[in-house]
């Protein structure tokens, strides 16, 4: 199934984003971990979509762009879920990089939601199930944002 929204400035991307985790805590998704696979261009609204998504999550940390630390986990106070993972795969330079960081434990438990940037870096190690999410741009602030489910 594919969905496919244009949003018009930054604080509509979050609320998409908001959406979406409003949705994911409230069905599940699983018996793995649920995992968004975000591409797009640099400044394509892939990290605003997450703060609103994060937000949702009842996450008070502030989301930046993981790039140089490449992987960040945030606990969440959830009955399903326990754990964010925020990966950005700008800096990896082979998908063997991402396994040293437990990539393949971190995907297979149904309690954690991961959302990787850049994920088309590593396209050969996302699960089946994950739902890819481009972000394009249509104008200056406006963007096309296109979910595959």
């Amino acid at each position: 199934m594919k969905k496919e929204i244009t949003t018009n400035n930054a604080e509509e991307t979050q609320d998409l984003g908001k959406a979406l985790a409003k949705e994911i805590l409230e069905k599940g998704f699983n018996k793995t971990a649920v995992v968004l696979a975000l591409q797009g261009n640099l400044g394509g609204g892939k990290t605003t979509f997450l703060q609103g998504f994060a937000e949702e999550l009842n996450i008070k940390d502030k989301i930046l762009s993981p790039t140089f630390v490449i992987l960040k986990r945030f606990g969440i106070a959830n009955k399903i879920f326990s754990d964010f993972y925020h990966i950005d795969c700008y800096r990896i330079k082979n998908e063997k990089d991402l396994l040293e960081l437990n990539f393949k434990k971190i995907i297979s438990d149904p309690k954690n939601i991961v959302a990787i940037e850049w994920s088309e870096r590593i396209k050969n190690k996302l699960p089946k199930s994950t739902v890819i999410i481009r972000f394009e741009f249509v104008g200056e602030n406006e963007r096309r944002i296109v979910a595959s489910f």
